[in-house]
């Protein structure tokens, strides 16, 4: 299978971790989000969203990182992102959503490209603006989060996926994470592992 990725996209991040922790063999296809490349050919054709990731396999392209997780579950049930009764696994995706359908959205790049593009918002504003909304979302986060070493139990799960993508962003935005021990904790945990370590925007083919 291909994962059309871009090193620092949070979304084709979460999707990396995932076919590491699986073992799923693939390959990754760089698309330049800031040269727009999603936007033009031959990417377009293939997903109609121009959004990352997608993930092309024999049966054809899925986008959405959610819902390409979900069905990397499914089709390879080793190491499952979603585990536990009805209710931990509720607990689970809750987390996770919080961050791939609350935090991350609003501070992904085409909106941070449009708050200086269209609003004339300086790199002073726009660099507040994204850590304003990681500290309301990480607030909650934390005081979510247990003492072990992952968000949930003694495995990755689909919350870890979603967070630690997260978290490196917060940094790369200068977060003032000290605030956040036990999602740091979880962060430098999962980091550890080479699942994570080698889906880490800094190992990817196209890292700048």
């Amino acid at each position: 299978m291909k994962l059309y990725s871009y090193f620092r996209s949070s979304a084709a991040y979460r999707v990396r971790i995932a076919l590491n922790l699986k073992e799923l063999e693939h390959d990754i296809v760089p698309v330049n989000l800031l040269k727009s490349e999603q936007r033009g050919e031959p990417y377009l054709s293939k997903n109609p969203q121009g959004l990352l990731p997608a993930i092309e396999t024999e049966q054809g392209v899925l986008s959405q990182s959610l819902a390409i997780l979900e069905w990397l579950d499914e089709i390879a049930p080793q190491a499952p992102l979603v585990s536990g009764d009805a209710w931990e696994k509720a607990q689970i995706r809750a987390l996770a959503y919080a961050i791939a359908v609350d935090i991350h959205p609003i501070n992904n790049l085409r909106v941070l490209k449009y708050l200086t593009a269209e609003l004339n918002v300086s790199d002073e504003q726009k660099t507040k603006w994204y850590q304003d909304w990681i500290v309301t979302g990480f607030d909650s986060l934390e005081d979510q989060l247990g003492e072990g070493p992952f968000c949930f139990g003694s495995a990755p799960t689909l919350a870890d996926i979603c967070l630690i993508p997260q978290v490196f962003n917060a940094l790369r935005f200068k977060v003032d994470m000290d605030r956040y021990p036990k999602i740091m904790a979880v962060y430098e945990h999962c980091n550890t592992l080479r699942a994570f370590a080698d889906a880490a925007p800094q190992q990817q083919v196209d890292a700048t």
